[in-house]
């Protein structure tokens, strides 16, 4: 699975990016706050996100984390595929999604062209839990340093356990015990999942 593409960009219009790396053309499908931030720059880092099909390959590519993590959540939900996921964030930006979704802002989703009222209800009813469970999106933690916290749930995930599994376990550990290396938070978060 690719992550990233570093390189040089060869072509860019609204609609996608063509980064060359090591002789080799990458076409990657982006939105418009992506071209916005990519457009005058020739050397870029650009996130990427695969949809593999029986009949298609496709990249697409994100300036920042923020906007490749909401166009994941968004093509979760059934019924949203991988370019009504881009429409809607070339129209919106993933803040706005976000706070959209969180204050249950069917209007504001509609507005987005090919999202019908029962699309965007869907992507709500979907969505609310889930970005509100997120760091930084008004949970309020009782501990500071996030970082060790990221650091375990990434490694966790990448061993096959679920998200939010691991979110609950780590969360429930960090409140009893706010000073443990990553390494002792895996641990003891292995010995609950």
């Amino acid at each position: 699975m690719i992550d990233y593409i570093k390189g040089k960009v060869t072509g860019l219009s609204p609609a996608f990016v063509l980064v060359e790396n090591q002789g080799i053309g990458y076409f990657l499908s982006i939105s418009l706050s992506t071209f916005t931030k990519l457009d005058g720059k020739s050397d870029v880092m650009i996130l990427v996100h695969e949809v593999i099909k029986e009949d298609s390959h496709q990249l697409f590519g994100f300036a920042d984390n923020d906007e490749r993590e909401i166009f994941r959540m968004l093509i979760s939900v059934s019924g949203v595929g991988a370019g009504t996921a881009r429409m809607m964030l070339s129209s919106l930006s993933p803040s706005e999604i976000e706070k959209a979704i969180l204050s249950s802002e069917v209007s504001t989703l509609k507005g987005v062209k090919g999202i019908g009222l029962k699309t965007a209800q869907r992507i709500i009813l979907d969505l609310k839990d889930k970005l509100g469970k997120q760091p930084g999106s008004g949970e309020i933690f009782s501990f500071t340093d996030n970082t060790k916290r990221d650091e375990a749930l990434s490694a966790l995930v990448m061993l096959g356990f679920g998200k939010n599994a691991v979110i609950k376990v780590l969360d429930s550990i960090i409140r009893v015990e706010k000073n443990l290396s990553v390494e002792d938070l895996i641990k003891r978060a292995l010995k609950n999942l």
